[in-house]
Order: C-alpha cells, then structure tokens, then sequence
C-alpha cells in the first residue's frame, strides 16, 4: 500500500477512538507515531520535538500558573463574591440571575484565563440558585456553558499565551486585543439571555437598591484589585504576562490565608442566597489554610499535566502535516479564495468546522501557522486575526459533537449532555454574530493598544 493509503487508515482508526471517547491526547499521539513510522520518522525524533516545544517555550510558563490562579479564587471565595455583585446589579431584569452569571463568568476569565474553570465554578456555583429561581434546568446548565466561551477572550487568557508563543506575537498586545471584544461576547449573551427569559418569564425579580449594589461591590473588593492588578500590569508594560501570572497567584494566595481566620471570627455562611446576606456576611471571604495549598496546587497540576503534553504532541502533529503537504493544501485553497475578505472568512469557515470536533488548543496550534500568514499576506493585521482566530475557536466549546463546555456543564450540573443542546442555540447565535462584528471592525480589537 502506498503511503497515502497508510495515513488515511491511520486517520480513520484514530478517528473511530475518538468517537468511542479515548482522550484527545491519545488520539493525537496515535496519529502521530502511526505517521511517523509511515514516513520513515524515528521516535527518537518525536521525544527530542516534544522536549524541544518546553526548552523553547518560556511564554508557556503563565499557563500553568494561571490555572493555579482559578482554583485559588474558586477556593478564597472570590468568584462568589463577583457573583453576589453581578446580581445585585442586574437581578431587577427578567432573567436577572442568568444575566448575573454570565457577567460573573466575564469577571471570573479576567483573573483566571481558563474555559473551563470558569464553566465549572460558575455552574457549580449559580445552577442551583437558578433552579430554585424558577430557570429551566437546561437552560441554566447551558448559560453556565455558554458563559465559560468568555474564559479564553477575556484577559489573561491561556490559548492567548499558546497562540502568541506560536506566531511570535507579544503575549501582552494579544491579551489587550482580547478585553473589548470579550466584554461584547458577554454583552450578546446577556441579551439573548434576557429575550428568552421574558419570552418564557423565567426568574424572580429583585428591586434596584444602591445599598446592596454597594455592600455586594465592597464583598467582592479582592476580585476587582485582582483584575485591575493584572490589566494594570500587562497593559502599562509593569509585568509580563507570565510575571503577571506569578503576581497573581501570590496575591490570591495571601487573600485566602488573610479571609480564613477572618471567616472563622465572623462566621460566615456559604448558603445563604445573595439577597439574604447581611453586610457582616458579605465582607468576608472562604478562604483556605496553609495545609489545604498543596492540595489546590495539586489539582491545578493535574489540569496542566492534560494541557501541556497536548500542545507538545500538537506541535508534533503539525510538524508531520507540514511533511504530507496538509498545509501546503489548505493554504492553496484558502490563497485561492482571492482577496481580503474571502480570505478572512473562508478562515473563519475552516475555524468553526474544526472546532465543532477538536478542543481550542490542538484547533490553534495546527491552524494558526497555516492561516495566520495567508490572513496577513492580504493585509489583515495579526492581532486583529489572532482575536478573530480565538473567538472563532472559543465558540466551538458549545458547539456538538465536541462542545468541551457542555461536557463540564453536564458534570458538574448533572444535566445531560444532549438535554443542553436546545438552549445553546441563542447563545451561539450571539456569538456568531459579535465575531462576524469583530471581524468587519478591526478597531474593536486594536483600538486599546498602547501603539495604536
């Protein structure tokens, strides 16, 4: 049999296990050694590739630190508290609490960077409050999915770290072309969450009142020093992204160790709603003690022990694309669209096709450096695709077959999988529809840079 031949059982083997749920690692690694001895390739090879992506790979050290960075605020109270805020402000809308959680995972990404935290800490967290609030339970468990695209956007941002190691691009621009166009995402959501829950009339209404507005802001007092401390630092130049990241962290970890004595004092409940806590209640934090760190720090590195091999072997995997010529065919076709706009979203096309089956990270690391150049050479700006790239990538996460955030959803909410499908097609309608916008004004991502 001819090479050709090889590579397409290979592909269709590979295939089938993905179907049957062997995990994307594995997946990706049993293409690639089948491949690899296909075209003649040594293992020696692919282990001196795969040490050679972490040697170089200096940028790639925020990732697992912002990761940390999520479960400390989960664990500290901090995410509870930005959605105590969020609902004072907007549970007088129908759909208030829904409206809330979404704003809540809008703040959650701008300290953590992470989909899928921000999917699991905010459905863990509101899912029960909406149930209770009269929300579908589908359609609650999907607005925590949706809520969670936001997390890869919105600064600081992991997939931005891993796309600005890639293409050479600074890590610091990227995440700043990220914050407007994040902040629309969450805005498109909350109006599509707001026509559906008058057309259904879902969720208890709560009366505007500037008091609680203000005690639920001054409870959440730690988040906001959190996020304005990392887009003060990255947007002035103070810290780069992966000093950023190590700032973070050390703040976050001094908020929880100072709030848990200050808890225990003032005993703090976790259960109460938020329109029923007294100012005392809404100054404190969980927080956590000194034993209990190795414990989060751990957890956050089994979630970087799954993303780290991914991006080395993806790596890998487009090394051997580029020796079949599968780039050289996709850049062919996309070239041969024409001109900047039939570039631009025959791009865009391949992006939402390929994130309907693969998760963001192998989708960036085996597409970027074949579109990215192509984009460019007809004049788009590289930070302006590389916005257009992610949200386009940050949209697959509710998008069947694959649609990680659904699976997270349907875990940590005990929906099933299939039950959210109904309810995340306003969502990714508006979705679809901000990255259309993004896409046709470039300023909506290059306005806020420092050199613009």
């Amino acid at each position: 049999m001819t090479d050709g031949t090889w590579v397409t059982l290979i592909s269709l083997g590979v295939t089938f296990l993905f179907m049957l749920g062997v995990p994307v690692l594995l997946v990706i690694g049993y293409w690639v050694i089948g491949c690899s001895f296909v075209l003649g390739l040594t293992l020696d090879n692919m282990g001196a590739e795969l040490l050679n992506v972490f040697n170089k790979g200096f940028a790639l050290l925020a990732m697992p630190l912002f990761i940390l960075t999520g479960d400390l605020i989960n664990k500290s109270g901090i995410a509870r508290r930005l959605s105590d805020f969020a609902y004072s402000c907007l549970g007088w809308i129908r759909g208030g609490l829904a409206m809330a959680s979404l704003g809540a995972c809008g703040l959650f990404a701008a300290i953590s960077g992470s989909n899928s935290a921000t999917t699991a800490t905010i459905g863990s967290m509101l899912h029960p409050e909406m149930v209770k609030g009269g929300y579908d339970e589908r359609f609650s468990a999907a607005t925590a999915a949706a809520g969670g695209t936001v997390g890869i956007i919105i600064p600081p941002s992991i997939i931005f770290i891993v796309y600005g190691f890639l293409m050479n691009l600074p890590i610091s621009e990227l995440f700043v072309a990220g914050i407007l166009p994040g902040a629309l995402m969450v805005f498109g959501m909350q109006f599509a969450c707001w026509i559906i829950c008058r057309i259904n009339g879902w969720g208890h209404l709560i009366p505007l009142q500037l008091n609680r507005v203000l005690k639920t802001a001054f409870g959440a007092w730690l988040g906001f020093f959190a996020i304005g401390l990392v887009l003060w630092g990255i947007y002035t130049g103070k810290f780069s992204p992966t000093e950023a990241a190590g700032v973070t962290v050390g703040f976050c970890v001094i908020a929880g160790l100072v709030s848990y004595p200050i808890n225990r004092l003032m005993g703090a409940r976790g259960d109460v709603s938020p329109t029923d806590k007294s100012f005392a209640e809404m100054m404190v934090v969980e927080g956590f003690t000194i034993p209990e760190i190795p414990s989060i720090v751990i957890r956050s590195a089994q979630i970087t022990g799954i993303l780290a091999p991914l991006i080395a072997i993806s790596v890998v995997m487009q090394q051997i694309l580029s020796l079949l010529g599968a780039q050289q065919t996709i850049g062919d076709f996309v070239t041969s669209m024409g001109g900047y706009y039939a570039v631009l979203f025959t791009s865009m096309v391949i992006v939402f096709f390929s994130g309907m089956v693969l998760e963001s990270l192998p989708v960036t690391i085996i597409l970027a450096p074949i579109l990215a150049p192509i984009a460019v050479s007809v004049g788009v700006d590289p930070i302006h695709f590389s916005v257009i790239f992610l949200v386009g990538a940050s949209i697959g996460f509710i998008t069947p077959p694959y649609g990680l955030n659904l699976y997270v959803a349907s875990g940590v909410t005990g929906v099933p999988y299939f039950r959210l499908l109904r309810y995340t097609v306003p969502y990714l309608a508006a979705l679809l529809s901000v990255w259309i916008l993004v896409s046709l004004v470039p300023d909506l991502a290059l306005i806020l840079l420092p050199n613009n």
